[in-house]
């Protein structure tokens, strides 16, 4: 039996790195997917697998390793199915734009709180912060200062121009880093800045919407020899897989655009606990199931009217829960 790691997923192949840095081209055993998940992908990339050679060289995944974990979004508005982005992350890199197109912190806010709930440390990275005129830097400060309130790193940058990509490659050196955004915010041209090696495509912004075209189609895991970058501490070592090891420190995952990021098997009680700044506060709300909507003696409200808490924050919160309980009224 063989073992690699999943760096591409295209329908139902799979592209499989093995621990010598060969490649092989695998299928999923058949009945794999008759275990009652309601996943739409079984295998993501980023996942350690198992497999067998056949006699014309491809591979058959037998089994899939436990996750460390995940990111997890619903695989159609109104589908109960979920589709994994990418499994085993070390780091979540959200891409973000003010111009055009614009990310809001709505979309932001999800993320976020996905990475809170499967323990996926989270940074956000502006780009195209050369087209930053002085109205979207009074916007951009006001925004920053809502995530770096909240913990969340902020960095601006511009994968254009090069403006503090040193910086992101000292965050990322040997870890497994996932880009996600919405499409024509740059994930492609960041990865391509921060390895030119990677030659990946680059899309334009469309000219009717305003918004990006797809350029990504699936997601795929790019590694990055040791000798690219200088790493620090001791986290280098790759340590998703820890039967073996690659000849790789850092690996970049690519992912298509999100138009929309819908949030699956989330509790309404629970919500704020993936919210650090009112998760600091909850133990001070008068009721331990409170909602932080109307309830009396609640902390949440107490420090929203004064000011030490994030509106922009709080209305996403509130958006989020609506969502959650309309989820789970739905039949």
């Amino acid at each position: 039996m063989e073992e690699g790691l999943v760096i591409r997923t295209t329908g139902s192949w799979y592209r499989v790195l093995l621990a010598d840095g060969s490649q092989r081209d695998c299928r999923l055993r058949g009945n794999y997917r008759l275990r009652g998940n309601k996943q739409t992908n079984p295998v993501a990339v980023g996942d350690h697998v198992f497999f067998e050679i056949q006699d014309d060289g491809t591979g058959v995944i037998h089994d899939v390793a436990d996750r460390k974990n995940y990111i997890v979004r619903r695989a159609t508005k109104l589908s109960k199915q979920t589709h994994v982005i990418a499994s085993n992350i070390d780091l979540l890199c959200i891409v973000a734009t003010l111009g055009l197109p614009r990310t809001s912190t709505g979309f932001i806010d999800r993320l976020l709180v996905t990475a809170e709930a499967y323990h996926i440390p989270a940074c956000i990275l502006f780009n195209k912060v050369d087209l930053y005129d002085e109205e979207l830097w009074e916007i951009h400060n006001e925004v920053k200062a809502i995530y770096t309130a909240a913990g969340y790193p902020v960095y601006e940058i511009s994968a254009l121009e090069g403006t503090r990509l040193d910086e992101v490659k000292q965050l990322i050196a040997g870890k497994t880093v996932l880009f996600s955004g919405h499409s024509g915010v740059g994930k492609s041209a960041l990865l391509n800045a921060l390895s030119p090696g990677l030659a990946l495509k680059v899309g334009d912004i469309s000219d009717w919407s305003l918004k990006g075209k797809h350029t990504t189609t699936f997601a795929e895991i790019f590694p990055v020899e040791s000798g690219k970058w200088k790493v620090e501490s001791d986290a280098a070592a790759p340590g998703n897989l820890s039967s073996f090891h690659f000849p790789f420190y850092t690996y970049l995952i690519d992912t298509p655009g999100i138009k929309e990021f819908g949030m699956v098997d989330f509790n309404a009680q629970e919500l704020s606990h993936f919210f650090p700044e009112m998760r600091a506060l909850l133990p001070k709300c008068r009721f331990a199931n409170c909602t932080h909507r109307h309830e009396p003696g609640c902390a949440v409200k107490e420090a929203l009217d004064e000011g030490l808490l994030s509106a922009e924050r709080y209305k996403n919160y509130l958006g989020i829960l609506e969502d959650i309980e309309t989820d789970y009224q739905r039949p």
